[in-house]
């Protein structure tokens, strides 16, 4: 390589390096910020429930879809009727509730703890003799009620900012160049009509099968940027990277880092999609912080977005920060690419082991 091509390398290497470094700084400004706390907040009003009492819920749920009382077929938040009023909404008239069974407690006192023989059991308003330690403990069970958040109206549920899919066309050449790298590592590339046929995914990746699906109901845009992040994953994850198999968010924060390296490089924004993404699989990494965790995948990202844009035979912009990352010095040889537009973000299911999704 001459000095000229090495120096353009090492400047293309630190623009990549710095895009990286304002992801996570995006990451961890919206993981703090005032939606994400108050959808936790939110969240943390519900009270797990056990696995006999969420099949049932699930049962039921779908019978109401069936009878088109529900407007989606699965349930979301499901809480009882006082506890819907203490959030500021209301049971919708004529909707029927779910039935789960509910734990029946009691109030038990004893002088001797130590000793099970000792505890005895209180009457509704009886107290505690003194010295006595009080315990709760279940007795039975009975019969409860549950509503589902589509049954009830009234305030808005706090929701984390969504991902949201891509408009537009994409560049000139990046699908087929991405394509070609995919066939390269030996996977064969599929395109389906639907989400629905792939698990309500944008896209997945099969190990054991060596095939990368692509849904067709998607912009040029949305298309190439999924297949980007599908082609992060053929390169870095699989069945002998154990970190990613471990945890799932690793390797989805992985992939769609190197689909926003890849989209910079050809003028594109996809942050409206990208941070929010990666924010949500960041955040489910248990004993980390989601700054830290897209943090410690820079090297590797940035390894295999480099691998990826080498063999490229597109028109790359001289600067690779996209304009979404950098609103104050903006681009000025960055062709502007259509806006992402708000939609939904398909509901996330667990994967099975051979197969990556992106969702």
């Amino acid at each position: 390589m001459t000095p000229r091509g090495e120096d353009q390398q090492a400047a293309r290497e630190a623009r990549l390096d710095e895009l990286h470094d304002k992801l996570t700084t995006a990451v961890d400004q919206l993981v703090s910020g005032e939606d994400w706390k108050r959808a936790l907040a939110f969240a943390a009003n519900f009270r797990s429930r056990s696995f006999n009492n969420t099949l049932l819920i699930w049962a039921q749920h779908a019978a109401a879809y069936e009878r088109g009382l529900v407007p989606k077929p699965t349930p979301s938040y499901v809480a009882g009727y006082k506890q819907w009023q203490g959030l500021g909404r209301q049971v919708q008239k004529g909707q029927p509730g779910y039935q789960i069974i509910a734990p029946v407690t009691g109030r038990f006192a004893s002088a001797n703890p130590q000793d099970a023989e000792s505890w005895r059991r209180l009457g509704k308003f009886e107290k505690p003799r003194p010295g006595e330690t009080v315990r709760s403990k279940m007795i039975g069970v009975r019969p409860a009620y549950v509503w589902d958040a589509s049954q009830t109206a009234g305030d808005d549920i706090p929701e984390p900012p969504r991902p949201h899919l891509l408009e537009g066309e994409a560049p000139a050449g990046l699908w087929e160049g991405l394509a070609a790298q995919v066939k390269a590592a030996g996977f064969n590339l599929l395109n389906v009509t639907s989400a629905s046929e792939i698990y309500g995914a944008n896209g997945v990746t099969d190990y054991l099968a060596h095939t990368v699906t692509v849904r067709a109901d998607m912009d040029a845009a949305a298309r190439v940027k999924t297949l980007a992040h599908e082609l992060g994953h053929v390169l870095m994850h699989g069945p002998d990277n154990q970190e990613a198999r471990q945890h799932r968010g690793i390797g989805e924060v992985e992939a769609e880092s190197v689909a926003l390296m890849v989209g910079a490089a050809h003028g594109m924004d996809t942050t409206s999609y990208t941070i929010p993404y990666v924010s949500t699989w960041a955040a489910q990494v248990e004993g980390r912080e989601p700054a830290e965790v897209v943090k410690a995948t820079g090297e590797r990202v940035r390894s295999v977005a480099l691998k990826i844009l080498d063999q490229l035979d597109t028109a790359q912009v001289g600067n690779g920060t996209p304009p979404g990352l950098e609103r104050d010095t903006p681009t000025r040889d960055a062709p502007r690419q259509p806006a992402a537009v708000d939609r939904a973000a398909p509901a996330r299911r667990e994967p099975v082991l051979a197969e990556a999704r992106s969702l």
